[in-house]
């Protein structure tokens, strides 16, 4: 399988529990008619749920069904107890609507710690200190979590899992990607690589290489390979970072300023990480992610112009 290029409802503002204002149809839609040709689920509850329905659906937009995200409070000792059932229903929805003979594999159940569900770290997000880390006590049952969240996906449905790094959450910054990484099972558990992610949770202007782009993105890529099966591509302003950072906005400010931004109009180096990504024999999807709140922008138009920005890349 070559390289494919894939969208996701939360380019349409569908987000992390933000809420919603495009309709999954026309979302989908769009999305075809942008030039992807893959998706992942959203939020629970926006697609359809009922497999036989959304199955149809994808089908004729030619679309298949790559992964679904879902934020857990993972720091909590009672964090499988409690949402145990809603991912189980994410990873049941997903595994039913696979479709491994045109995707190239099964979708992948996305794990992330809770959005946005720690006042501090939302407040903080982009430029997290060691202070604002999790304590060697705390990392011990988020990473037991995880592990023990992947453990039911794999045998309630055979899915994969895969953690998501993500701002205002408390998994953000290189050091704690690599702890979670060393505490969690290599056979359970992998990681997505979102590039805009790791680019606005290094803290800082992200370094200019040599083409005067970006080279946080492909040395995180780097730094973590032998876990990273998948990637989200995402582009991060740095003008916009760096007025976050001086001004002290929280995430959803940043997000709503525009810190995740079209791609090529940031600082993250595409060139290099599709360069990195061909030496490594990459043989996956690439799916895009421009995070914005709903209502905002014109997602159509931003994803399409996205698509021609990977497609001038040679994707």
């Amino acid at each position: 399988m070559s390289i494919r290029v894939a969208n996701a409802p939360c380019s349409w503002g569908t987000i992390e529990g933000f809420g919603e204002t495009t309709p999954w149809h026309r979302m989908l839609d769009e999305l075809a008619a942008g030039g992807y040709r893959g998706t992942e689920l959203g939020d629970l509850g926006y697609m359809p749920s009922d497999p036989a329905v959304l199955r149809i659906e994808l089908e004729s937009r030619a679309l298949v069904m790559l992964g679904g995200f879902q934020g857990v409070p993972l720091r909590k000792p009672d964090a499988v107890a409690t949402w145990r059932q809603r991912v189980t229903d994410v990873a049941r929805l997903l595994a039913a609507v696979a479709n491994e003979q045109v995707a190239g594999r099964t979708p992948y159940l996305i794990l992330a710690d809770e959005t946005r569900g720690d006042p501090h770290r939302t407040a903080v997000a982009g430029r997290v200190t060691e202070a604002d880390a999790l304590s060697s006590a705390e990392m011990t049952v988020f990473a037991a979590n995880v592990d023990e969240l992947a453990r039911v996906v794999a045998g309630e449905t055979g899915l994969t899992t895969l953690f998501h790094h993500h701002c205002a959450a408390f998994i953000e910054t290189p050091n704690e990607i690599e702890r979670l990484l060393d505490a969690t099972d290599p056979d359970l558990v992998g990681l997505v690589f979102d590039t805009g992610h790791y680019t606005y949770g290094v803290g800082a202007a992200d370094p200019l290489g040599s083409e005067g782009k970006g080279v946080s993105a492909v040395d995180g890529l780097r730094r973590f390979w032998g876990r990273t099966p998948y990637v989200h591509l995402k582009d991060c302003h740095p003008g916009v970072a760096a007025r976050a950072r001086a001004e002290g906005w929280d995430y959803t400010t940043a997000v709503g300023a525009g810190v995740f931004c079209e791609i090529g109009q940031g600082s993250v180096d595409f060139d290099g990480v599709l360069a990195f990504l061909r030496v490594q024999g990459y043989d996956d999807w690439l799916t895009v992610e421009q995070d914005v709140l709903p209502g905002m922008g014109t997602p159509a138009e931003s994803a399409a112009r996205n698509r021609q920005a990977l497609a001038r890349l040679g994707l």
